[in-house]
Order: structure tokens, then C-alpha cells, then sequence
């Protein structure tokens, strides 16, 4: 009997495409949220739960969803996923009140948590260690393009259409993510089998896990105070075109996508250290976007250095995370995946949250100034965890001139 064998880079493809689908749906209401607040009757803010609902579900399901399924064999793990997915994306697609598309974004939200935990380990798994930041980047590489074409394109269909079409091409789009991962998982991964719910008492009585948690809640949710609302800020700040707005999220993709590729190179030698960095473009790029908000071509500069920043320090937030999980909690590397993407959603959550509070009491062009202070609280622990990281090295070596001296005596 023949042996099945899939090259990884089939596996990392099937994937991103996956990853594409969910990129799609994760992000398109940013683009559809002026359509949303006419159609339903609703304040911005309230549409901003879109989003902030959305990721609220990836934060829930993906350690809940992790530990449930944790026996599941991964194939149909990751078909069981799409489906779900789906499901989710028709009924927001033919939802009749407010309320019923926001149940179907958190049923589609419960997918996507589920499918980042488990995708990240397999793609750090199938390839060499000193390509795993690269790896993920390829998966998340599915999110950016997303960005770039999923997201603008969906957002085309909603303005020339309705935004019901834009949510069933999302549903399309993950039947070919479901169809990828039917030809190209392998039917045999390893089951990382039930895991112990003592792993989340293990991996919140360590400091680095905690704090590299913290971190990505902050450094990735950052950006969202403002990006949730990138639509009514190139309109009604900058004056851009509906048909304008549709062109410039696709240039933005195209920058988060060259910016999560940097990102996965530059994280693959030392992921901490390349994080410091990323936080301080972001927190540079969002203060320049708060300085030029009503400068039109300046403004549209400061969006795209921010789309550059925005996705760049995914990767490396992954794989630090994995990394932590192997030296600490070995058997909780899966878990602690999970909670990483949670602490993407609850990133989310805050900054989305925090923008529609922004928006409505301060006005929108004071969204970015939020999303600084999350940055900086971000390189603040970053660099924390730095000096941590330098001590460590230190103690086997003052620890070996001590012996020695105890040796000679």
C-alpha cells in the first residue's frame, strides 16, 4: 500500500487559502459598515460590534473550541472548520435583523479561532525549525491577501450590489478553502489528543506566557482603533470616493501583505527583538495618521505606512509564543497557540471597541491617538521581556564562575 505524501508547501498552501477565506469575512464589514448602518438603521459605533463581536467569538472559541476537539484527527478537524464557516457567512448573508448577522459573524468567528490555533502548529511542524516564523507567515500570508483582494472585492460587490452578495462570495470563497483542505491536508497529522485543563493554569502562572500574551493583545490591537473605521476616515476626512475607497484597500492590502512577508523574515533569527522594532514603525505610522487626518494625500501616506506595520509582527507574536510554550509548558504548545489568537481577538476587541467609543464622543480623527498608547504599553512589555530574556543568558554563566570557585577552594 502506497504511502500518502503531501510536500508541505501543498499543506502551507491549502492553508492560506483557508486563512484567505477567513481574512475575508474577518475584515469585510470594515468595508461594508456605511452599507450596514443604512440598511439596518444603526450608529457607526453599533456597527463597529461587527467586528468587535467577531473577534470576540475568535477569543472564546479558539482555546474553548482547542481543548474540545483536542482528540479530533486534524483533517477532519479543519473540514468540520470550513463548514462552520460557512454556515456562519449565509446566515449573516441572509440575515433579516441586525441581530442575526451578528450571531452569524460569531458562528463563523468560532471557525476562525479554532482554524489560526491548529493551522499555526502545522505549518510550524511541516517545515525546519529555522523556517517556522516563514511558515506562518505563508498561512497568515492568506489573511493578507485577503486584505488585497478579498476584502476591496467584497467590499465592490456590497456597493454595487447589496451587502448580502458580499457575505455569500465570502461563503463561496470558503467552499474552495474547504475543497483545499479535503485534496491537500494529509489525512495523517498528529493528534496533539485532550488537553489537561491544568495547561491553562500552567500557562498563566508563567510570567514570559503571560506577558508575551499582554503583548499581543496590545501591539496587534493597536492598529484597530483606527483601521475598524478606515472607510469613514477616507471618506469623511479625507474625501476619497466610494469608488476611490475600494482601489486604496487594495493598495493597503498590498502593503500588509509585503509587511507580514518582512515580518516572517525578519522574526525567523530573533522574534523579540524584531517585534521591538515593528512596534515602534506602528506607533510612529499611527501618530503621522493622527498628525495628517485632514491632509488628504498625506493622510493616504500615513494609511499605507500603517498598513505596512499593521500585520508585520504576526508572525513573530506567533512563533515567540510557540517558542515560549516548548521551553515552559511543553505540553501546552497547542493551548498556548490558542490563546494567542484569542489575544489577537481581544486586541481586537479593545481597539475596535475603544475607536467606537472614540468616534462617538471625540470624533473619528482621534482613533489613532488610542491605538498609540495600546502600542506603547506593547513596547514597554516588549522590552521588559528583552532585559528578561539578557538576564537569563546571564545566570549559567555566573552560576559556572561560582562553581569554579567553589572548585578551587
Amino acid at each position: 500500500m502506497k504511502k500518502q505524501t503531501i510536500s508541505p508547501a501543498l499543506t502551507l498552501l491549502a492553508l492560506a487559502i483557508s486563512a484567505f477565506a477567513i481574512g475575508s469575512t474577518e475584515f469585510i464589514s470594515v468595508g461594508l459598515m456605511p452599507l450596514l448602518v443604512k440598511s439596518f438603521g444603526i450608529t457607526l459605533s453599533q456597527a463597529g460590534l461587527t467586528v468587535s463581536m467577531y473577534a470576540l467569538g475568535i477569543t472564546v472559541g479558539a482555546p474553548v473550541l482547542t481543548i474540545l476537539t483536542g482528540s479530533w484527527q486534524r483533517k477532519k478537524l479543519m473540514l468540520a472548520i470550513m463548514v462552520t464557516f460557512i454556515i456562519g457567512n449565509l446566515l449573516a448573508a441572509f440575515a433579516p435583523f441586525y441581530s442575526v448577522l451578528l450571531l452569524g459573524r460569531i458562528i463563523a468567528a468560532l471557525a476562525h479561532g479554532i482554524f489560526m490555533s491548529v493551522a499555526s502548529i502545522i505549518a510550524a511542524d511541516v517545515v525546519q525549525p529555522a523556517k517556522r516564523a516563514s511558515a506562518i507567515s505563508v498561512m497568515f500570508t492568506g489573511l493578507t491577501v485577503a486584505t488585497v483582494t478579498g476584502v476591496p472585492l467584497g467590499t465592490f460587490i456590497g456597493q454595487h450590489f447589496s451587502w448580502h452578495w458580499s457575505f455569500i462570495f465570502i461563503a463561496f470563497i470558503g467552499l474552495i478553502g474547504l475543497i483545499a483542505n479535503y485534496f491537500l491536508v494529509p489525512d495523517k497529522l498528529p493528534i496533539p489528543g485532550k488537553t489537561d485543563l491544568k495547561g491553562f493554569v500552567r500557562i498563566f502562572k508563567n510570567p514570559p506566557l503571560v506577558i508575551a500574551l499582554l503583548i499581543t493583545a496590545l501591539g496587534y490591537g493597536g492598529t484597530f482603533t483606527a483601521y475598524t473605521y478606515l472607510t469613514p476616515i477616507l471618506e469623511n476626512l479625507l474625501h476619497f470616493s466610494a469608488n476611490a475607497v475600494v482601489v486604496i484597500l487594495i493598495v493597503y492590502g498590498l502593503m500588509v501583505a509585503i509587511g507580514n512577508t518582512l515580518g516572517g523574515r525578519f522574526a525567523n533569527l530573533n522574534p523579540l527583538n524584531a517585534l521591538l522594532n515593528m512596534f515602534i514603525g506602528l506607533a510612529l505610522s499611527l501618530f503621522l495618521l493622527f498628525l495628517t487626518l485632514h491632509n488628504q494625500y498625506l493622510g493616504l501616506f500615513a494609511i499605507l505606512l500603517m498598513g505596512l506595520f499593521a500585520f508585520m509582527n504576526v508572525p513573530g507574536l506567533q512563533l515567540y509564543i510557540v517558542q515560549l510554550a516548548e521551553k515552559y509548558t511543553p505540553k501546552d504548545t497547542t493551548l498556548a497557540s490558542a490563546l494567542n489568537i484569542s489575544a489577537f481577538n481581544v486586541g481586537i476587541t479593545i481597539g475596535s471597541f475603544t475607536g467606537g467609543q472614540v468616534t462617538a464622543h471625540l470624533g473619528i480623527a482621534f482613533t489613532p491617538l488610542f491605538g498609540i498608547i495600546m502600542v506603547i504599553l506593547a513596547i514597554l512589555l516588549t522590552g521588559y521581556l528583552i532585559k528578561m530574556a539578557h538576564q537569563e543568558k546571564k545566570r549559567p554563566a555566573i552560576s559556572s564562575q561560582n562553581t569554579c570557585s567553589v572548585n578551587d577552594n
